[in-house]
């Protein structure tokens, strides 16, 4: 039998081109009418399936009136949450078992689908034997915590999952992003689906392990001209979002976590205040070839910095122009850091749309 990712394995699965969406739905009056339609205009969508886990806001009644003129939209509602499962996951697993496409889109509520994306995206996986590709979307941010801290991570993330060693099958390395995952329903079912992730809070990573270890091919891809999302609108949904998720993606590792620590602090922070006290004890009268080189230093370090995290946020698909925000989003990076490792590390769970997760019991 072939395996994913082998020439006949693809060749299977690409005989037809419909796709199941699949849109995971926990109190999103916000976004959800947006995401559908937005998923409903794309080609080769057989059905749009959502399934709406426990809202208590007006998600269902939005839903109630979107199938009126979205004729390919099923609502499947979730009243509880089995034993050992998060309810992403579970909610995620509910929604694959009812879809019927031979091809699964995975994307979250808060996410808009740009005309044509899902036709392109579909294609590229078809033609190079993809079987599960993933995009990181464009990110909106209109506060400036948003355009502080959403730029600065997703940099991050991209020296922690660099695209090249995801998609290189050669590589032990393997990510996705929940907020768009393709994968071809074969593939999803071969390595176990939700079930196999299902009490992993970095579900679309683990995921995502579970096809290149079975070897599968993954494409992973910077998703802004195909997606956007606009991920938090609140400043606490955003600390209990990446308090959640930011000591996961560091893998628990102390090094990492520290290593990233010192370039916010040392780099990012320490530099500009030095360069500014210098300043200001030289002014004062107190000039002297080791604080005018000193202070040199610090200003040629900063600017360098301003210029390397510019270029970095061009590279992710984020305007260079909020490199502006540098200092604000190191600051709020390293206590987003700190206080992910200390609620994993010693509170043993986390919070998330009101329902509480461990962090010690994973599979």
């Amino acid at each position: 039998m072939n395996q994913p990712g082998t020439p006949g394995f693809a060749e299977r699965a690409s005989e037809r081109r419909a796709v199941s969406v699949i849109i995971p739905a926990r109190n999103e009056e916000h976004n959800i009418a947006r995401c559908v339609r937005s998923a409903a205009a794309q080609n080769n969508v057989e059905e749009i399936i959502v399934v709406d886990d426990q809202s208590t806001d007006g998600t269902s009644e939005i839903l109630g009136g979107l199938q009126k003129g979205v004729p390919a939209l099923r609502v499947v509602r979730v009243d509880e949450l089995p034993d050992g499962w998060l309810g992403k996951c579970y909610a995620l697993a509910t929604g694959a078992a009812a879809a019927s496409g031979d091809w699964l889109l995975f994307t979250d509520a808060d996410t808009e689908h740009l005309p044509g994306s899902l036709a392109t995206l579909l294609a590229r996986a078809e033609t190079e034997g993809i079987d599960l590709l993933s995009v990181s979307p464009g990110q909106v941010t209109e506060t400036w915590w948003e355009k502080a801290v959403i730029p600065r991570v997703y940099v991050e993330l991209a020296r922690r999952f660099r695209f090249e060693d995801v998609n290189a099958p050669a590589s032990p390395a393997a990510a996705a992003n929940g907020q768009y995952m393709l994968i071809r329903r074969e593939v999803y079912e071969r390595v176990g689906g939700h079930e196999a992730v299902r009490n992993e809070i970095l579900e679309d990573v683990a995921l995502a392990r579970r096809v290149k270890l079975k070897g599968g091919r993954l494409l992973f891809l910077p998703g802004a001209p195909w997606v956007r999302t606009r991920m938090y609108r609140t400043f606490s949904e955003m600390w209990e979002g990446w308090t959640k998720n930011l000591y996961l993606l560091y893998e628990r590792n102390l090094g990492k976590i520290l290593g990233a620590l010192a370039v916010a602090w040392f780099l990012d922070l320490a530099a500009p205040f030095v360069f500014i006290a210098l300043g200001i004890w030289i002014v004062l009268g107190h000039a002297s070839a080791f604080t005018v080189g000193a202070a040199a230093a610090c200003l040629l370090a900063t600017f360098t910095e301003h210029w390397r995290y510019g270029q970095a946020l061009r590279s992710q698909g984020f305007d260079p122009r909020l490199a502006a925000y540098l200092l604000p989003g190191a600051a709020l990076f390293a206590m987003l850091l700190l206080n992910s490792t200390g609620i994993h590390g010693w509170h043993g769970s986390v919070r998330w749309k009101g329902r509480r997760y461990s962090t010690t019991d994973r599979i």
